[in-house]
């Protein structure tokens, strides 16, 4: 029986067997497991940095000159990115590239993401007194461009004065202003379909007045000679509106009401967002009558002594009529976050206590 302590029983096995000592150092080498393939942890904020500019620019070339790197250079980490993710991102043609349905989904993430990132650096350098204080407003597309230029003229201004930059934002608002209460922007312009009381308690809010859609139907339907159509007339025909992704507050809400007198009622999308001639060349060669909503762009309650001017050109032989009672409104709203340090508060308090309702392109002062 060999040795009874470990070491020599060890010694003795190599004997017997023939190993050799080399053997054993190998045999008792530590095993280098895997590292777990988590994309996540290989990703950096380059990359989506990068990712957002070539979603926003539509071409590795226009990406390139705003990120201020060589295109050979982008493409490579964009490459590099959807190593990582595991899935493409992008399609890639001669006239610019498109998103795939993984790309669209990692946009709004990684926007959210540097977002948070510029927020937290932001607010560490004004806590140590260091740089700028920073505004981070949302100033959404679908805002009428009276009501946009306005706002941000007078806003822009207010912070110039208090020595405060600002960060435009240009994404959607929805009914609860998530990107604010959240903390992924500070404030934003945009649609009030309730009452105040029912914004989510971190906001605060002001408003800047009422607006609602105008409504586009064929000349030939008896509601176009009257210059007003019901509600139970509109529902009958097909609606193009939207898309919701566009604005959630207003087409959620308008929706409802329009369900009241068909629950089975329900918008058509526009075939192009940002065209209404093409919108209104659809509604006027559909099979069945068709009518555009559009977003809220006229001014609701238009008060005595101001009319509205003939319809501009490229209409499609379609004509602009209102909703008898106006039951589709929504108040432009300028919300923030609470929790603001009071002289940012003060600039957009300042900013929505004078600004006065614009006139928009289709009115007009009579006389």
């Amino acid at each position: 029986m060999p040795g009874t302590d470990g070491g020599g029983s060890v010694r003795c096995l190599i004997k017997e067997t023939g190993w050799e000592a080399a053997s054993l150092d190998r045999q008792l080498e530590p095993v280098k497991l895997p590292r777990p393939a988590g994309a996540a942890s290989a990703i950096e904020l380059r990359h989506l940095r990068y990712f957002v500019a070539l979603a926003d620019a539509g071409s590795f070339t226009r990406a390139a000159e705003r990120v201020f790197i060589a295109q050979p250079t982008l493409s490579q980490q964009i490459g590099r990115l959807e190593q990582l993710v595991g899935t493409p991102l992008l399609h890639r043609g001669r006239d610019g590239v498109r998103l795939t349905a993984a790309g669209a989904a990692l946009l709004d993430g990684a926007r959210d993401v540097l977002s948070l990132v510029d927020h937290g650096i932001s607010q560490t350098r004004q806590a140590a007194g260091v740089g700028q204080p920073r505004l981070r407003v949302v100033l959404p597309p679908d805002l009428p461009d009276s009501l946009a230029v306005q706002t941000a003229s007078r806003l822009r201004l207010a912070a110039d004065s208090a020595g405060v930059a600002i960060t435009w934002m240009d994404t959607p608002l929805d009914a609860e202003f998530s990107p604010i209460r959240e903390h992924r922007a500070d404030a934003g312009l945009g649609w009030l379909t309730a009452s105040p009381d029912m914004l989510p308690a971190p906001l605060d809010a002001m408003s800047l007045g009422q607006f609602e859609p105008e409504v586009w139907i064929p000349r030939s339907h008896p509601a176009a000679r009257r210059g007003v159509i019901g509600p139970d007339e509109l529902i009958g025909m097909d609606v193009i509106h939207g898309p919701r992704r566009a604005s959630t507050a207003t087409y959620d809400r308008w929706l409802t009401i329009l369900r009241a007198a068909d629950p089975r009622f329900e918008f058509t999308d526009p075939p192009l967002r940002h065209s209404l001639p093409v919108a209104l060349a659809f509604a006027a060669t559909a099979g069945r009558p068709a009518a555009v909503l559009t977003s809220p762009v006229a001014v609701a309650n238009v008060p005595p002594g101001v009319v509205r001017l003939p319809q501009p050109a490229g209409t499609s032989d379609m004509v602009r009529v209102s909703i008898t009672g106006h039951p589709l409104t929504a108040t432009a709203t300028l919300v923030w976050n609470r929790d603001l340090p009071r002289p940012l508060q003060q600039i957009l308090f300042d900013t929505a206590d004078g600004a006065t309702l614009p006139a928009p392109a289709s009115l007009s002062r009579a006389g």
